[in-house]
């Protein structure tokens, strides 16, 4: 039911059907329930300063809700030339209702790995887009940028996978601020949650 009501809201279409990429480490795009969207950000607030990139962003959803709800500077990296094309479609949607600086939102078509951090760049968000290996190249280049710019970066993580979060952990400064649960989802199934860890200066 939300699917539907936000995607009308926001003029966007971000539904339909997925697609399994040929390699071995990406994973098929699967857009994050609007229903989860709301509980992470009910106790997690994106400012209007901030600047946060979706890798993996398959359609634009997270960048569409969060420019929707807060009017932050989002970022989507998508390596499949369909979905990038659908979240260039759904950015002139979304422009045509919206007051939106150009500037606000952008969409990259790229290897998460081949995008260079913006030294703006302060939130990233996964939902398991590929496989550790790749996480970890992606997450060097932010450490890279913060070590350039130092500034606090938090990372989103939903349906965080063991590996990145052992990464994460055990190989890296970032530590975990806040566990985001998804009341009855949570229960039956303890992946069904949002992560955040953060790096400060």
């Amino acid at each position: 039911m939300k699917e539907k009501y936000y995607d009308k809201l926001l003029h966007i279409k971000t539904g339909g059907n997925q697609e399994f990429p040929s390699g071995f480490h990406y994973y098929r795009y699967e857009p994050t329930p609007y229903s989860a969207l709301e509980q992470l950000f009910e106790s997690y607030e994106v400012k209007s300063s901030n600047r946060l990139v979706d890798f993996g962003c398959g359609k634009g959803r997270l960048n569409f809700f969060v420019h929707y709800l807060f009017q932050a500077s989002v970022v989507g990296v998508e390596m499949n030339e369909t979905f990038y094309q659908s979240a260039q479609e759904n950015l002139k949607n979304y422009i045509r209702r919206n007051r939106v600086s150009k500037r606000q939102i952008q969409f990259y078509h790229c290897l998460a790995e081949d995008y260079r951090i913006n030294p703006s760049d302060d939130r990233f968000y996964f939902f398991n887009p590929f496989s550790v290996q790749i996480f970890m190249k992606v997450i060097g280049n932010i450490l890279k940028s913060f070590e350039k710019t130092p500034r606090e970066l938090d990372l989103l993580l939903y349906y965080p996978l063991d590996d990145y979060i052992f990464f994460l952990e055990n190989e890296t400064p970032f530590e975990l601020q806040a566990e985001v649960t998804l009341g009855d989802l949570s229960v039956n199934n303890p992946y069904e949650r949002f992560l955040i860890y953060r790096l400060g200066v």
